[in-house]
């Protein structure tokens, strides 16, 4: 028996279904279920809500956030040969547990959760930016989420809650912070993994805004930073000129200065920028 619950070690589990990870999936499990827990607990009181977890695998984290009290885990799945283990834990846990074989970035959860709503994930590595981005831009806000605990590599985590002047200030910070407060919870270090990764990892939470820092058009502000950031060298007026044909009078407008770069622009100035942009369509 694990630390946790009455079900299997995690080692053991993956060596029963024969679980060695995938690179192709960015996968990398953690095996110390008393560390899953640890990082379950750092989405703070999960009594009462609904967890949407990306990536459970063989159900390290998904066994701590249910052993931490989450009222039911929404677990989306694409690699068919944990689905087993998941079973396993969803009979453990009976009606706590739904696991839907399929891709995250095409399953719509509402369906399936009712508010309020957490999302706690060991994000695979090749979708983890993509669904941060997506759930830091829907066009109505709040948001179905009231917080996101999320591990990343650490240099992306260091990359969501950077302020400007920096070299990992760019389009993560810009939207996290736009809508949310961001932290930086736990360091992890490649050994606590398996396979261990070539880099660090690093948990950060998230917690939805009531509303906007600034006022801005979600689209339109995506649009703008990731210009602005995809040419971070190149002052302002090109690399932004894509965006618009008389950006130079966008950036004036706005008291952006034509030859800054993105770097050293804030979120304030990014957000009226985008809203003037958007006036002029």
């Amino acid at each position: 028996m694990s630390g946790i619950d009455d079900l299997p070690a995690l080692r053991d589990v993956i060596a029963r279904h024969e679980l060695a990870a995938k690179k192709s999936l960015g996968q990398n499990f953690l095996l110390d279920l008393n560390l899953t827990a640890r990082i379950a607990r750092l989405a703070g009181d999960l009594t009462g809500a609904d967890v949407l977890e990306i990536g459970p695998g063989p159900g390290g984290l998904t066994r701590g956030l249910l052993a931490s009290g989450a009222r039911r885990v929404l677990a989306i799945e694409k690699d068919p040969r944990c689905l087993p283990a998941l079973a396993e834990i969803a009979a453990a846990y009976p009606g706590r547990l739904q696991v839907i074989a399929g891709d995250a970035l095409a399953i719509d959860p509402l369906q399936y959760l009712q508010t309020p709503i957490k999302v706690a994930a060991n994000l695979p590595y090749n979708v983890g930016t993509e669904l941060l981005v997506r759930w830091l831009t829907p066009q109505d806000w709040p948001p179905f989420w009231h917080s996101l605990t999320l591990m990343f590599q650490r240099e992306v985590a260091e990359r969501i809650v950077a302020q400007p002047g920096g070299k990992a200030y760019g389009r993560l910070a810009l939207l996290a912070q736009w809508r949310a407060d961001a932290q930086i919870m736990m360091n992890l270090p490649p050994e606590v993994f398996s396979p261990p990764p070539k880099v660090h990892s690093a948990v950060v939470h998230l917690t939805a805004l009531p509303a906007p820092r600034f006022p801005a058009d979600p689209g339109v502000l995506n649009m703008v930073v990731a210009a602005a950031f995809n040419q971070r060298r190149k002052m302002l007026r090109s690399a932004l000129k894509s965006v618009s044909p008389v950006i130079e009078d966008h950036l004036n407008a706005v008291g952006i200065k034509p030859t800054e770069r993105a770097e050293q622009v804030g979120l304030e100035a990014f957000c009226a920028l985008a809203r003037s942009i958007a006036a002029a369509r």
